[in-house]
């Protein structure tokens, strides 16, 4: 047990080998316009080692970085050892095929400062004959907006189809144009050989704090009774395991559970799809919320782990509970998210992705907002302008009984603290949260 513990401590600590969500960083980052599209374009290709077995290298890379300054350097380095793990989070055991169905997922990788980056992945088999090993796309970026990059990977896999060298310039004039505003178009032109030149519209969605999330994802594999449930444990910061498959169920679906908790974040290990190497990460004391595939189910359920929420996403149920998930959300509201979330699946054909994220962000938020929505009124400001947070005044305003007995666990997380710190940096409420 001593050991599985050390191993998630040990990662925990070293960004190279996980991404980890330390106290204070959000899971789901907003970023303003004008920044860089991304930093890097890898491709990360199997290599077969003397052993027999397949290891996965970078192969491609731009830009290459020169006259970096030696911290900068290490940065990098760091970054780029990391990056083959999580794009074949698979393990080393793969064989030469002729077909493989491309798939899309992403990870977060946490630097020194607490800084994030994502990496956005398309996993297919390159053209040609005969057998063939599958290789990564992987494009870094600071930014979250995974339908917005998935639409870059489409392209990408285009552009691979034909070769490589048509890959960079629409890569680089990727590069030279600015991140676009909520909600505008940014085109890029691209000159692909026999077909001329294309224009490309990427549209950036106007709710900055959806555009990472696909709930669709959840709500097609999981019954509203079962995402509360999930959101419950999450809210307190429980420890909370998904199982899966396919990569790219894995990272939406963590990325949908982490976004339920808006305006607060999750501000503990988060990691989407964890690597073989670092399974025993389930042995951590603290909260974590991370995905494995599910051919690794037997060897999770053996370690020596802590209470834990385990959500089989294939078959849609819970595998492990601590037990007492229905009774941490107050009953009423419950049931009013519950009512909330059928009305949005049974319409799920009427509903656009983007109406879908709305619907179902705006029924969390109003719990949020009908439990601790008074904060901003119990903040005590000092002449000097710093606020404090008056938890006790906080807590007996609240005239429900069963609100109250919510309220009284949440206050004491982690996520809650975060949020009321910065609160008490300003005196004006954070109302665009609401």
């Amino acid at each position: 047990a001593t050991e599985g513990k050390e191993e998630a401590s040990a990662a925990e600590n070293n960004p190279s080998r996980a991404p980890q969500g330390k106290p204070g960083e959000r899971s789901s980052v907003l970023y303003s316009a004008g920044q860089f599209f991304f930093e890097y374009l890898v491709v990360v290709s199997l290599k077969k080692m003397s052993d027999g077995h397949y290891e996965p290298k970078i192969t491609y890379q731009f830009p290459k970085r020169e006259n970096l300054l030696k911290g900068q350097k290490e940065e990098e380095e760091r970054l780029l050892q990391a990056i083959p793990l999580f794009c074949f989070p698979d393990g080393n055991n793969w064989a030469p095929v002729t077909e493989f169905t491309s798939e899309t997922f992403s990870f977060v990788l946490t630097n020194v400062d607490g800084s994030r980056k994502i990496g956005y992945c398309r996993r297919l088999l390159p053209s040609g004959r005969g057998v063939r090993l599958p290789e990564v796309f992987c494009i870094i970026s600071c930014l979250g907006c995974f339908g917005l990059f998935s639409k870059i990977l489409d392209e990408v896999e285009k552009r691979r189809q034909i070769s490589m060298a048509v890959i960079y310039p629409f890569m680089q004039g990727l590069r030279e144009s600015p991140f676009p505003a909520p909600g505008k178009t940014v085109t890029i032109k691209s000159f692909i050989p026999e077909s001329g030149t294309e224009l490309i519209k990427l549209t950036r969605p106007v709710d900055a704090h959806l555009e990472h999330v696909e709930f669709q994802a959840l709500l097609q594999r999981l019954s509203p009774h079962l995402i509360l449930h999930i959101f419950a444990s999450a809210v307190l910061e429980r420890r909370l395991i998904f199982l899966a498959e396919e990569l790219s169920v894995l990272s939406q679906c963590i990325h949908a559970v982490a976004a339920l908790l808006y305006p607060f974040t999750w501000a503990h290990t988060y990691i989407p799809v964890v690597p073989e190497c670092l399974l025993d990460t389930v042995c951590c004391p603290t909260p974590f919320m991370v995905g494995i595939q599910m051919r690794h189910l037997e060897r999770v359920l053996d370690q020596p782990m802590e209470e834990a929420l385990i959500v089989d996403l294939c078959e849609g149920k819970i595998l492990r509970a601590v037990g007492d998930e229905e009774e941490i959300l107050p009953i009423k509201l419950q049931n009013e998210m519950l009512t909330s979330l059928n009305r949005h699946n049974n319409n799920n054909n009427i509903h656009t992705s983007e109406q879908v994220n709305t619907l179902v962000s705006e029924a969390f938020v109003q719990f949020f907002v009908r439990t601790v929505g008074h904060y901003a009124s119990h903040i005590k400001w000092s002449k000097n302008g710093s606020g404090t947070f008056q938890e006790r005044a906080f807590c007996k305003a609240i005239a429900s009984k069963t609100n109250r007995k919510f309220v009284k666990k949440f206050v004491k997380t982690n996520m809650f603290s975060l949020f009321i710190e910065e609160a008490e940096k300003s005196r004006i409420p954070q109302e665009g949260k609401w």
